[in-house]
């Protein structure tokens, strides 16, 4: 099975959206090399938009977290968005709600990375 995801870029970040239901172990490889092919062009800042995602499995948490651990190394942000519900509850009973950036609304997510960048500056003048 062929992983497809729609990308789109814009100055401030890059949007992976994969098109499928189920992120598990047949598909995780393919996720996570789609962040490092983002991440490896320079791109800092990913936004996952899981809005056709009903499923994820531990093998796509680490998916995830993997994208988070590349967008951290270079001073950038992975930000999720558009998170069905039942995904919703696994990232929070695995308590990775407390270490992702969850931006519910899409609108919401420029605002969110200017906040960041914002913070990111203020913290390097200390």
């Amino acid at each position: 099975m062929i992983m497809e995801f729609h990308v789109e870029k814009t100055d401030r970040y890059t949007k992976v959206k994969p098109l499928v239901e189920k992120m598990d172990s047949t598909v995780s490889p393919d996720v996570k090399a789609e962040f490092v092919f983002h991440n490896g062009k320079g791109e800092k800042n990913i936004v996952l938009d899981l809005e056709q995602v009903k499923y994820v499995d531990s093998s796509g948490l680490s998916a995830i977290l993997v994208a988070n651990r590349l967008c951290n190394s270079c001073q950038g942000s992975l930000v999720l968005t558009n998170i069905q519900e039942s995904v919703m509850k696994l990232i929070t009973i695995s308590q990775l709600d407390t270490i992702l950036n969850i931006v519910p609304n899409p609108l919401e997510v420029d605002d969110f990375l200017i906040m960041q960048s914002i913070e990111r500056d203020l913290n390097s003048e200390d």
